[in-house]
């Protein structure tokens, strides 16, 4: 049983109209928080109202609706920029996602800054979008690419990563929470000693920025990334954060309009950032809507949060750690509200198919991350993943949930 009132929960509830209805005439238990998130009224009916009575094009206009569309948008990363504590506005670029911001540092930084024989390191544990343009990038440019292995618990071996070191490292790629596992890994020494040898490094945030207070300037990244969509925001917008003297000498990603200062038959010259990585039109209506999303959070609090899906995941764990056919896939000390696992003799794709028809979504397969899966000897899992407005009826739910699956397969 959850013991701990640290937020309002059913107060919270409310204000996301999806948990209100049912799935398969079962009032629904969403626990696939870590693919995307569900949207809370204020961001509903903010971008229904942009859409419906302010939409207008950005930074082009002289009339009233586009001036302030604009301006709207710029409030919006000026919350960005507060959000994750970053010196300058400027350093706060719009982007579709966690994955375009990923291969966005790869083709401006990487491309022009690494040279064959330059190594990259990344972690046995990443999502395929921290993977696959690191890999890309090396086969193309003859990098080393060298991988931090993880312990039975899912833990990095920080030791073989120091080792790693050496003053051919040229980037450090890691996450901040594992997708998988729910690992949440000590980014911010892994920052110093890839420092220490004068290598950049760039966090995958998709997971870490929902459920953890982030502090750019504390952690001293140089690149930091997240998703509007799995910080109760719209899809399609997403924030790269980066130290500013790096992106002003980095080369745009795309061309196209507003990226430019001067275009000529003979020269191009590229804005500054943030424009110069911003071509065509920006996601207004997205952006629009991650505005109050992430007031939403800001106002519950991120250490509330981060407390409350604590207990959500012991209660969680300890549960499943009773059933002698659960086998929990990702054990580290330090976890965000992910759990993965298996059940004997029953596919985790059957575990999803039964658990949908009780009412309970969860992620099966293997999330996007399939060298952790080879790394733990498993095909997939099922994972149930844990936001804030998540109570004691949805645990109980996949628990009866998994009690089914028994009764069917067993």
């Amino acid at each position: 049983m959850l013991t701990k009132d640290i937020i309002n929960v059913e107060k919270i509830r409310k204000d996301f109209p999806v948990l209100s209805t049912t799935m398969h005439k079962h009032p629904l238990a969403y626990l696939d928080n870590a693919a995307t998130t569900q949207k809370p009224l204020v961001v509903i009916d903010r971008i229904n109202r942009f859409l419906k009575e302010e939409y207008a094009t950005v930074s082009r206009g002289v009339y009233i609706l586009s001036q302030n569309a604009t301006q709207e948008c710029h409030e919006v990363r000026e919350k960005c920029q507060k959000f994750l504590n970053a010196e300058k506005l400027e350093e706060i670029i719009f982007v579709r996602g966690t994955t375009e911001a990923i291969n966005l540092v790869a083709a401006s930084y990487g491309r022009k800054f690494l040279k064959s024989g330059d190594e990259i390191i990344i972690s046995e544990i990443e999502h395929h979008a921290n993977i696959v343009p690191w890999k890309r990038l090396s086969d193309e440019k003859g990098l080393v690419l060298k991988v931090i292995p993880v312990n039975d618990e899912g833990e990095l071996i920080l030791e073989e990563y120091k080792k790693m070191l050496t003053e051919k490292t040229k980037l450090v790629a890691v996450g901040h929470i594992s997708n998988a596992l729910g690992t949440v890994h000590p980014i911010k020494q892994i920052i110093k000693w890839a420092h220490e040898v004068g290598a950049k490094v760039l966090i995958d945030g998709a997971q870490g920025a929902p459920h953890t207070k982030v502090d750019v300037q504390e952690l001293d990244c140089d690149f930091y990334c997240f998703s509007g969509h799995k910080i109760y925001g719209p899809t399609g917008i997403g924030i790269l954060y980066g130290k500013y003297d790096l992106l002003d000498s980095m080369d745009p990603y795309q061309g196209g309009g507003e990226m430019i200062e001067l275009v000529t038959f003979e020269k191009i010259t590229y804005a500054k950032p943030p424009s110069r990585f911003e071509a065509g039109t920006i996601a207004i209506a997205e952006i629009v809507g991650l505005g109050p999303a992430l007031d939403y959070i800001e106002k519950i609090g991120l250490e509330k949060i981060a407390a409350y899906e604590d207990e959500l995941l012991r209660v969680a764990t300890e549960k499943l750690k009773e059933m002698d056919d659960i086998t929990l896939i990702g054990t580290a000390k330090e976890k965000a509200g992910i759990i993965s696992f298996e059940m004997d003799e029953v596919h985790p794709h059957d575990i999803g198919t039964i658990l949908d028809q009780e009412g309970v979504a969860i992620r099966t397969g293997h999330h996007c991350a399939q060298p952790t899966m080879k790394r733990f000897g498993v095909p997939a899992t099922a994972r149930a993943s844990f936001s804030f407005y998540n109570n004691q009826q949805d645990l109980e739910a996949l628990f009866r949930g998994l009690d089914k699956v028994r009764e069917v397969f067993k």
